[in-house]
Order: structure tokens, then C-alpha cells, then sequence
């Protein structure tokens, strides 16, 4: 039976993200930092992107002598030893402004940059001590301190650079993450440009595609959701389920590239105003244990999630079966949630990404200790299901494998 929810709730206000998109807009950027007032711009990336596609040559010359330079050391999740020298670079540099060019982790780690940055923490012996000393959940007071002006321009799907309100590195001594939080941490200016993805590999690309559908899935029904959330994450689907699959590389369309950006942008129109659940919590553990991209975690949990959760959320799934095309006129809730379920499934394995555990080498004797991490994850509280034993995150990794 559908669980029947009260029509009650609150909504903040977003923060004044300003947010340009269009193909070849990167071009205005120089123009955009300075009407920020930004001055002195140092730029953000990993190699990969640096080294293997023109996107960090083309901002840093147009910067001209704006630029403070480039930091291309930031690899996945950004160990903290990353973060402390790209802080340092900033800091001897002048930088005032943080471009940071890339996925969720640039943008995640750009926020942690920018908090070094104000508090004077130079080394990763500081960061890693604060770190402990405060449960690995950094609340720094930043009242009248200068934090530099955070920009983003994604070459992925993956949308972390629309996170309000906390940024994150990996310690990779102890293998877990160091976040920090606070309600100035956001970025000032995102640049939306299919241009920007050129060199992005279809796997990343198209894997991180279906992490931006996760992000429409699990906030039409995860606890806190909004009626003025619905229609722009619906929307951000129906582009995903559309535009995704024709927009390699290969395929020459920047157009369906840049609506893939857009409902990216899309899927997390009023955070902070929403929460994510199961899926993401399982892609939490499995992508810092494993080293395996948020993309292909959503690609491995979702269907098996939607199915687990449809008893309390069939009434909000059935909406996701029209977005992906299907015809519900005369369908039970019911039958309209598990057809979107499977219509998810098949997008998976239409791009050929990974739509089981097992296909990520994660061992299956490795479940029951993943399923008392899930357990940690806030998302685990968030879930249309309540999720309080490890047994409920079986039954799932259990469907999933």
C-alpha cells in the first residue's frame, strides 16, 4: 500500500548561484568572474582533464593575466595532501577566485580549498588532527573572514558542483573522507558548455548521466521532499531518459550534451531542500571502499533500491514511468512503479554501463560488512523506508549483486 504523506513542510531559499549556459559561453568567463569582482583566478583540476582535453588550456588562456595559474593535482576525491598544496599554490599566488574544472570531486574539494584558505591550515598533519577532533566533520566559524570566489564548469554529469553548503577531501591513510560544512560554502558562478566536456569519456560521461536520474529518483520520495522539487527533477528526467544516450562523443551532438547539463542542473533545483536515500548511501560506502565512481554506483543500486522501496513510493515512482516514455493511462501505481524500475534498468544496460555489484570486483563476502557502513550514512534516515538493521541493506545489496 502506497504510504499517504501530509501536504506540509518548508523551503528555503536557494543560495544567489548565478548560472550560465549555452554552448560556447565559455568564452564569457573572464567577463563573468569580474563582474563578481574576482581578480586573481587560480584554476582547479585533475590531470586527466588537464592533460587530455583542451578545457583547462582554453580557460587559462582566456583568463589572460587574471590568471594565478593552474593546479592540476586534485585525482579522485582529492586526498588531503592534494587540497593543502593547492590551498598553499592559492594563497602565495593571490588568488581571490577558484575555478575549478571537472566533476563532483573538483567541486567538493574547491570548497574544502577554500575553507584551508581562510583558517591558515597549511599542512595535512592540521587538517587531518581537526579532522579527528571533530568526528571528521569540520565547522569552521568563517564570520568575517575572506573565502575566495567559487566558480564551476563540470565536464561531467555527476552535478556536485550545484551542493550547497559543505565541500569534502579523502584521507587516504584511513581511507574515509574529511567534510566540512557551512552555509557560505557554494559556488558563485557555474558554467554550463558541452564545449567544456569535449574529451570526457562515454563511460564517465554516460555513467554520471545516470547518477544525475539517481539524484530525480530518490527526491521525488526520500523524506523532506517538496512539491516545487517535483516538476523540475520530472523534467530533468524525461531530457536524461531522451538526450543521454545519443550524447557520446562520438555521436557529434554537443546540443544533446548541453541538455544532458542542463537537466543535471536540473536534477538538484531547490537544494538544499531535499535529501538523498538508499541509493546514495550504498554508493556512499562503495565508491570510498572501492574507489569506484558515484556514476557507476548509481548505475548498480538504483533499480534494486526503487524495487525495495515501491511498497511506500509507488504513487511518486509511477510519475517516473511517464518521464522515461511510458504509457500509464489505465496502470496501477503499482504496475507504473515497477515499469519505471525496469525502464531504469534498461537505460542502465542500453549504454552498456554496469547494472550489478559483482561487474564492479567488489567480492560478495564483502556484503555484510558494507551493509553496517550503509548504516552510517545519513541517507539511511532519509530512505521512504526507514533503513535501522543491516538486514534491510542485505536485502538489497543481495537483489543488487
Amino acid at each position: 500500500m502506497t504510504q499517504q504523506k501530509l501536504l506540509q513542510g518548508e523551503f528555503n531559499p536557494a543560495v544567489p548561484t548565478r548560472i550560465v549556459f549555452g554552448n560556447g559561453k565559455i568564452d564569457s568567463l573572464k567577463d563573468e568572474i569580474q563582474k563578481l569582482g574576482g581578480k586573481r583566478v587560480l584554476v582547479l583540476s585533475g590531470r586527466t582533464v588537464a592533460e587530455k582535453t583542451d578545457a583547462v588550456r582554453r580557460i587559462n588562456d582566456g583568463l589572460g593575466d587574471m590568471s594565478a595559474g593552474v593546479y592540476s593535482g586534485l585525482t579522485q576525491r582529492a586526498p588531503l595532501s592534494t587540497a593543502v598544496e593547492a590551498a598553499n599554490l592559492a594563497l602565495a599566488s593571490g588568488a581571490d577566485t577558484l575555478v575549478g574544472v571537472g566533476g563532483s570531486t573538483i567541486s567538493d574539494a574547491a570548497r574544502m580549498i577554500a575553507v584551508l584558505m581562510a583558517e591558515g591550515i597549511t599542512t595535512v598533519e592540521q587538517l587531518r588532527q581537526l579532522g579527528e577532533e571533530q568526528d571528521m566533520l569540520l565547522s569552521p566559524n568563517l564570520d568575517g573572514k575572506f573565502l575566495p570566489l567559487q566558480v564551476a564548469v563540470p565536464t561531467t554529469l555527476s552535478a556536485g558542483e550545484f551542493n550547497i553548503g559543505g565541500g569534502n577531501v579523502l584521507d587516504d591513510q584511513a581511507g574515509h573522507k574529511i567534510r566540512v560544512r557551512h552555509p557560505r560554502l557554494y559556488a558563485d558562478l557555474i558554467m554550463l558548455d558541452s564545449v567544456m566536456t569535449e574529451g570526457t569519456p562515454d563511460w564517465l560521461w554516460q555513467s554520471t548521466g545516470v547518477k544525475a536520474l539517481d539524484h530525480c529518483i530518490e527526491r521525488l520520495y526520500t523524506t523532506g521532499n517538496q512539491p516545487a522539487i517535483d516538476a523540475p527533477i520530472l523534467a530533468a528526467a524525461e531530457m536524461l531518459f531522451t538526450h543521454l544516450p545519443g550524447s557520446r562523443e562520438s555521436d557529434g551532438d554537443p546540443e544533446a550534451r548541453l541538455q544532458c547539463l542542463v537537466a543535471a542542473w536540473m536534477s538538484m533545483m531547490g537544494s538544499p531542500n531535499f535529501a538523498t536515500g538508499l541509493s546514495h548511501a550504498i554508493g556512499h560506502i562503495l565508491g570510498v571502499k572501492y574507489s569506484v565512481g558515484h556514476g557507476y554506483t548509481s548505475c548498480v543500486t538504483q533499480p534494486y533500491v526503487m524495487e525495495f522501496n515501491r511498497p511506500v513510493s509507488a504513487t511518486k515512482q509511477a510519475l517516473l514511468a511517464r518521464s522515461a516514455g511510458i504509457d500509464t493511462r489505465g496502470m496501477s501505481d503499482e504496475a507504473a512503479a515497477e515499469a519505471a524500475a525496469r525502464a531504469v534498468d534498461d537505460f542502465v544496460l542500453g549504454m552498456g554501463m554496469p547494472h550489478r555489484i559483482r561487474e564492479l570486483e567488489i567480492p560478495e563476502s564483502d556484503l555484510p560488512e558494507i551493509a553496517e557502513l550503509v548504516l552510517t550514512d545519513g541517507g539511511c534516515q532519509n530512505n521512504p523506508i526507514l533503513i535501522t538493521s543491516a538486514e534491510q541493506v542485505m536485502e538489497v545489496l543481495r537483489t543488487a549483486f
